[in-house]
């Protein structure tokens, strides 16, 4: 017998109490996780407490409208995640047809990630072997990492401030941020201008147009011509900075590739700067310690071999005002 196997534990413990927990833990929310599971709440609460009582501790903490992870409920999180990795990984180990590639991909992406180097990817791998399966989530840069880090996802692509020595960071593409309005403010329609003509105007960001932060270089720019003394409105998702924009809050910074649609419909205006705009990299994160399905080591492996072949000149956005 193994040394350190609690054999009894092991086999008493109902395994569906970890799987409740799993899904608890992904929807951060016990309401959430019902739907999901087609069960009751009451049920997925009474789940949760059982599992506390088996392991003699506290896994989440909750009230008052917040829904946090324990220390030990992180931990128990990360085994849980590799272990219903590899069950479901289990068809695939015994499957005949050893050519056909299945599994998921779990992608975390930071919200402003517009690039066909990954589009491509889905396009293709979703034409050459039609049983992988993709979940894709938007979060932050930081819990993107996060979660690359706890082997909790296959990939992450997101901006990164602080470089971390048991993940890899590949650079995948990098972008320009430009300034921009929408149809209500003074400035929309307005050519030639410059900087200074903005100084007067509130403005909205990104959570993460801090100097210390992973927007550095916009925020940089803010802090020159004052543009942060008067922020009224912050968020770390793309579109809710853009809904603020268009609705005439102030002035806002945004990737310019991904903005090309929205300043030709009449959506958004551009302002300056017009030339050296801020730039900004965007990384392929991976975790080399996370046991990877076919598909999910298909994808990276593409999606590096791009990132050596592929010349970092062809994969900068930069579009003219």
């Amino acid at each position: 017998m193994a040394v350190g196997i609690d054999t009894k534990f092991v086999f008493q413990l109902d395994w569906n109490l970890l799987r409740t927990f799993l899904v608890i833990a992904e929807e951060q929310s016990i309401t959430l996780a019902a739907h999901r599971l087609l069960r009751g709440q009451p049920s997925v609460s009474l789940a949760l407490k059982r599992l506390e009582t088996e392991l003699g501790c506290r896994l989440v903490d909750r009230g008052h409208g917040t829904f946090r992870l324990t220390a030990a409920g992180r931990r128990l999180y990360s085994e849980c995640s590799d272990m219903f990795s590899g069950v479901s990984r289990l068809p695939e180990a015994v499957r005949e047809e050893v050519n056909e590639i299945s599994g998921e991909i779990r992608i975390l992406l930071a919200s402003h990630v517009v690039t066909p180097l990954l589009d491509d990817q889905l396009k293709e791998l979703s034409r050459e072997h039609p049983k992988i399966r993709f979940n894709i989530r938007i979060d932050t840069s930081a819990r993107v990492i996060q979660a690359v880090r706890e082997r909790n996802a296959s990939f992450g692509i997101c901006l990164v401030n602080r470089r971390f020595p048991d993940v890899e960071h590949d650079l995948l593409y990098r972008e320009f941020f430009g300034f921009y309005c929408g149809p209500s403010h003074p400035l929309f329609g307005k050519d030639k201008l410059k900087m200074s003509d903005l100084r007067d105007y509130t403005t909205v960001s990104f959570d993460t147009e801090d100097i210390n932060d992973a927007l550095r270089p916009v925020a940089l720019l803010r802090s020159k011509w004052g543009l942060d003394f008067d922020v009224v409105g912050r968020s770390s998702q793309l579109e809710e900075v853009r809904r603020m924009i268009e609705c005439g809050l102030g002035i806002g910074s945004l990737p310019v590739h991904v903005m090309e649609r929205d300043v030709a419909s009449g959506r958004l205006w551009r302002l300056p700067p017009y030339e050296d705009p801020p730039e900004v990299d965007i990384f392929l994160v991976t975790n080399p310690a996370k046991r990877l399905n076919r598909a999910e080591d298909l994808m990276i492996c593409r999606l590096k071999q791009i990132i050596e072949e592929t010349p970092l000149s062809e994969r900068t956005y930069k579009t003219a005002p």
